[in-house]
């Protein structure tokens, strides 16, 4: 059994690998760690260059691409460790990256989850935008982070270099006790792709744990490496993993009026997306939807399994709308929002 297995989801990113693992090797090396490369049924070279180049780097072969929730979770069933870390493969770490983290968690047995600081690996003065100083969500179900409001991404100065509770910690380096990963069933494998870590954290955080923000440590993330921002799939893959995510976990006293105003707001979108002809986006929105609702009763059975006790909504949900906030009020940065 490893103290920390240090895990990388790879799925034809060799030109990744080739630029980021040795970093993570080279600063992953103390005693107790190990790093995996789990494999997502690559059709590239990747493992060929992990086998000729990195002899202790760990491989785990999955047959094929079972996108990030089923592809971790597969892997990790296989990996016995008392800390996983969920590294995205276009990340860069730095030095004494990981010690810092583990140590606060160590230190504080409530907190189940966790991430550093992420910046962005082409700008480094700036965060990078999935994930940077901490992620939260409104009280609509719309995620946004500490440093990153919609599309406006603020330069770091320091700003955000407290330790702080979050609502859900990033996958693109993801800190998570082993023990409760499992016992909180690991990710949605109907998510497939993108916020399924958020659904982690609600869920985790239903349990009595927190999630935590550490800035003592910091990555670099390339962004966009596996699905660029704003393609019809991403935006279908987010609009409907999002209704999911309320769905199976909402108080029951807050869920119906959620759930209708999102329906409405996600309904302006679509007509936003075809106004600017972008039938493909406004397509993508309408599918997600339709999804959702010939998901619907398995959701709600995985709704009932978790056995939601609370009856207000968790701590770190921004109860306005982000949306308000920002568009109306000229709310840009998370220092500017009325908590």
């Amino acid at each position: 059994m490893y103290k920390i297995a240090i895990v990388i989801l790879n799925w034809n990113g060799r030109k990744f690998l080739e630029r980021f693992l040795p970093g993570v090797v080279k600063y992953s090396s103390s005693p107790g760690m190990k790093v995996i490369v789990a494999d997502n049924g690559s059709t590239d070279d990747s493992l060929t260059f992990i086998s000729d180049k990195f002899k202790t780097v760990e491989v785990i072969e999955l047959d094929r691409n079972w996108g990030f929730a089923t592809g971790y979770n597969k892997a990790l069933q296989q990996i016995d460790s008392e800390y996983y870390i969920l590294l995205n493969s276009d990340v860069e770490v730095s030095e004494d990256w990981i010690e810092p983290v583990i140590r606060e968690m160590d230190n504080n047995q409530t907190v189940a989850a966790a991430m550093p600081k992420i910046l962005s690996y082409h700008d480094r003065s700036k965060f990078e935008y999935a994930g940077a100083a901490g992620g939260f969500i409104d009280k609509w179900g719309y995620p946004f982070c500490r440093g990153r409001i919609l599309n406006i991404v603020e330069t770091d100065n320091n700003q955000y270099n407290n330790s702080l509770e979050i609502f859900w910690a990033s996958g693109t380096c993801f800190f998570i006790r082993s023990k409760i990963f499992h016992d909180a069933g690991g990710f949605d494998d109907d998510f497939f792709a993108h916020m399924e870590e958020i659904d982690l954290c609600w869920r985790i955080k239903n349990r009595g744990y927190k999630i935590y923000y550490y800035p003592c440590s910091q990555v670099y993330h390339v962004g966009g490496g596996t699905l660029p921002n704003e393609t019809p799939l991403k935006l279908y893959l987010n609009f409907r993993n999002s209704l999911w995510l309320l769905l199976k976990n909402l108080p029951r006293e807050s869920l119906f009026q959620v759930l209708l105003i999102r329906m409405i707001l996600d309904g302006l979108a679509a007509m936003k997306f075809y106004f600017s002809l972008e039938w493909k986006k406004g397509n993508a929105i309408l599918k997600a939807h339709i999804s959702y609702f010939r998901y619907f009763r398995k959701m709600k059975r995985k709704r009932k399994k978790s056995n939601i006790k609370n009856k207000n909504l968790p701590s770190c949900i921004y109860k306005k709308s982000i949306l308000f906030s920002f568009f109306l009020k000229k709310k840009k940065t998370f220092n500017e929002l009325d908590w």
